[in-house]
Parts: C-alpha cells; structure tokens; sequence
C-alpha cells in the first residue's frame, strides 16, 4: 500500500541537496512549481496551440493555454478538497502539509498536462505518428528497436510533454532536470505511468490506455517512482507502475473541462444551440438548479457561463466524493478506472461527449483545418529529417540553420544516434505553434514569398 509520506516530498528532480524544503518568496515548493510552468516558453505557446477549433475565428472559444489555465482551476479545487478529507484521515501529514499542498501539485500538474501537444491537436499527433509508418520512413527507423520506434508510430503528446517539463536544460543549470519540479508534480503529471510498447489500451485500464514518457525518459520515470514509492502492478505478465493518487485528480480536472467546456464552445461556434446546452447543463444541476437566480439573467451567453460555473462545482463536489470512497484502493493500487467513470453524474457527461463527437469533433470547420494538419506536418518532418540525416549537402546545412540549438545538442551538433535525431526533430516540428507550422510550411514551399 503506498503512503502519503512519501507520495509528498517537496524534492526536486535534478537537485538532489537537502536544502530542497526551503521557500521562496513566500511560495512552497508545490507553489513554485505551478510558477515555473507558467514562466516556460513551451507553455507560453500553448496560447496559439489548437484545443477544439484549430485557428478559431472567435475570441471566446479556448486554446491550449486557456484550456490548460481552466483545468488547473478545477485541479486545485479538486486537490484541496482531496487534502482535507487526507489530512482529517492522517493527522501526522498535518506537521508538514497542508491541504493546499494538495492542491497546488494537482494544479501545477493540471498546468503542464496539454504542454506536449503538437499543433493541430490530436489530429497531430496522429500525423507524425502516420508519417513515421509510411514506406518512405523506413530508411531513418531501420536501426531502432521495437520500443523507439513504437514512440515515433504512436507519438504522444503526453510523453512529449513529460520530455519537455522533465529532461530539458534549464538554462541556469548544467544538469538534466527539465524546469526542476518536485517528485511530487512530476509523478502527479504523469496520468499513463507507462511507455509506448507493448500496447495495452485493450485491457481497459484507465492508466495504460495511453503512454506518458518516450524511451529516452524512462529512467528519469523510474528515478521519480522510486522518489514516491510508487506500487507495481502486473498485467499479462507485464510489470507496470501505478499512478500517483493524484493523478487521478489530474485525469477528473481535464476531463471536466473539455466535456463541460467544449460543450460550450459548440454553442460559440453555432453547432450547438443554447437549448441544448441548456438542457444537458440543468440535467447534470436536478434539484441543485436554482431557477430564481437563473430568470434575473438576461443574455444567452451569461445564462451558458452560469450553468457552466454550477454545472462544474457539482461535478467537482461527485468527483471528490468518488476518491474519497475509493481512497484506500487507490492507495493499494486496485482502483484503475477513471473518477468520472463512477460518480452519479456519469451518463449525463458520457451523453455530452458523444453528441460532440459527432457535431462539434466531426464539424466540417474542425476536420477541414485538421485535414491540413495531415499535409503540414508530415511535409516538415520530412523536410528537416532528410537534413539532418545528410547534412552534407548545402541546402540541408541551411535547414539545419532553422532548427533552435537544444534540438542539436552540444555545439549545435546534431545527435549521432538515430532515435535521439529523430526524436529530437520530432520534438522541434511538435513544438510550433499552429500558426508557426503553417507559416513555415508555406515558406519552404515557396508559397509565401515576397507576402
């Protein structure tokens, strides 16, 4: 059974001084956290990175960063409500802890958890992965094992993102510690304590029905397990890791978000109308709906964000509910489904998110500029993997130009390793922001010259 002792440890990966538990700024060590996130560049551009609406027209529909922003608002709330049942439960915690410890590692985590995402969203990541499966890609993957190249064919922005915020140089620091976050976030962020191969999304397993770290991250995963004494679990003769506690948390916040708010973004972008809206959002509030308050608003859009406010505190209230009850298999590693699978609100949310696969993920607005994605992306990679694997000639000298040094290594020169070079490229075409890889997309085909 795992413990909350040593699932909490303001310890930061990278620095391993004992002079970790002091604070700064008036800030505790979670709290710093959520700071330095903020402060990355690779968060900053989740501001131009596509959530529904890739390149939406409208102000009022969410990017990455507002998505992102939104989710660590619902995980600190979930976090903080998770602390007090804990630190009710287990007294000694109190000395060190308080219960919005909790909820500053779930926000900070809530924060970092889109920061991998690949422009155009999961339609993204479904281009790299097809480019490195087409015949032409077979020369550069030859060489890989089974497990490099499954991270390639199945690229994940989860992983991604444990790459960015856990194995890039800060810039003040020789060693590899990525932004330098407590054991504590980094095991929180990690929702699918897994690589990419073997493939066990069939088992139906909240936890491993995706990957969280590429090859190359591996061991600084194992490294954090270890920190929080995380338990192992077999599945099919495979061993695996369970989740932090906490993660679960991470999980349940996005979750809340893209079903509650992509709704409402539907109705921002006309394809869903406010009836509709109204009626899933009063069905999820039942007898907590409060229709005197509701007939003092006026606007559509103002009576759309009160129902959304109530409809998310409830949602925030059964979800808590729901850990609590199954703390203690959480702890034990026994419970592997998601909250939201089990809490009373669980068909209502389930009815949401099929009726925007159908009207809002499959809109002709979304799968058109997702169509382009499939072009854009496959084409960079293309273009700067051919130049770094024959950089010899001129024109891919010139290329190679493009690319920011820590893509390249040391002296800016690029990674012998095949895995590492292309990952490495990967990673650099992963990072652009939508409008980004549009752009340069359409310089390297001489479509934009002279604009």
């Amino acid at each position: 059974m795992m413990e909350w002792k040593k699932l909490l440890t303001q310890k930061r990966l990278g620095k391993e001084k004992d002079d970790f538990l002091n604070e700064a700024g008036g800030r505790t060590a979670f709290q710093q956290d959520f700071d330095r996130i903020v402060f990355s560049s690779a968060f900053r551009r989740l501001q131009s990175k596509t959530q529904v609406f890739p390149l939406p027209k409208s102000s009022y529909v969410r990017n990455r960063l507002t998505h992102s922003l939104e989710t660590a608002s619902v995980g600190r709330s979930l976090g903080n409500l998770a602390g007090i049942y804990i630190l009710d439960k287990y007294p000694d915690l109190k000395k060190d802890y308080g219960f919005s410890d909790f909820g500053a590692i779930v926000s900070a985590a809530c924060l970092a958890h889109d920061i991998g995402n690949p422009p155009f969203g999961h339609s993204g990541e479904d281009a790299i992965s097809n480019y490195f499966k087409e015949e032409s890609s077979k020369k550069y993957i030859s060489g890989l094992s089974i497990t490099q190249k499954s991270d390639l064919q199945n690229f994940e922005g989860n992983a991604a993102g444990f790459r960015i915020i856990s194995n890039t140089p800060v810039a003040q620091s020789d060693f590899k510690g990525g932004l330098g976050l407590t054991y504590s976030t980094y095991a929180t962020f990690v929702k699918y304590p897994k690589g990419s191969f073997p493939n066990m999304k069939s088992k139906n397993i909240s936890s491993l029905k995706k990957f969280s770290f590429f090859d190359s991250e591996k061991k600084v995963f194992e490294k954090i397990a270890e920190e929080n004494q995380l338990k192992k679990m077999i599945v099919d003769g495979q061993q695996f890791y369970v989740r932090h506690p906490l993660a679960f948390l991470v999980e349940a916040a996005d979750d809340i978000c893209y079903t509650i708010i992509d709704y409402e973004d539907g109705y921002q972008e006309g394809l869903i109308s406010f009836e509709e809206v109204e009626n899933a959002f009063k069905e999820i509030l039942k007898d907590t709906f409060n229709q005197g308050d509701y007939n003092k608003i006026f606007t559509k859009i103002s009576k759309i964000n009160y129902l959304r406010s109530k409809v998310i505190s409830r949602l925030i209230n059964e979800t808590t509910d729901v850990f609590k009850e199954n703390e203690v298999n959480i702890l034990e590693g026994k419970f592997n489904k998601s909250l939201l699978d089990e809490i009373p609100s669980a068909n209502n949310i389930n009815e949401i998110k099929k009726d925007s696969f159908f009207r809002i993920y499959s809109s002709d607005p979304v799968l058109k500029i997702e169509s382009a994605g499939y072009r854009v992306l496959p084409q960079l990679l293309d273009i700067f993997v051919n130049a770094v694997f024959n950089p010899s000639k001129e024109q891919n000298r010139r290329l190679i130009k493009l690319i920011p040094d820590i893509y390249l290594g040391k002296n800016r020169t690029v990674f012998e390793d095949d895995y590492e070079k292309l990952l490495n490229i990967t990673m650099f075409i992963s990072g652009m922001t939508d409008k980004h890889a549009v752009e340069l997309f359409r310089q390297l085909n001489g479509i934009s010259i002279g604009e």
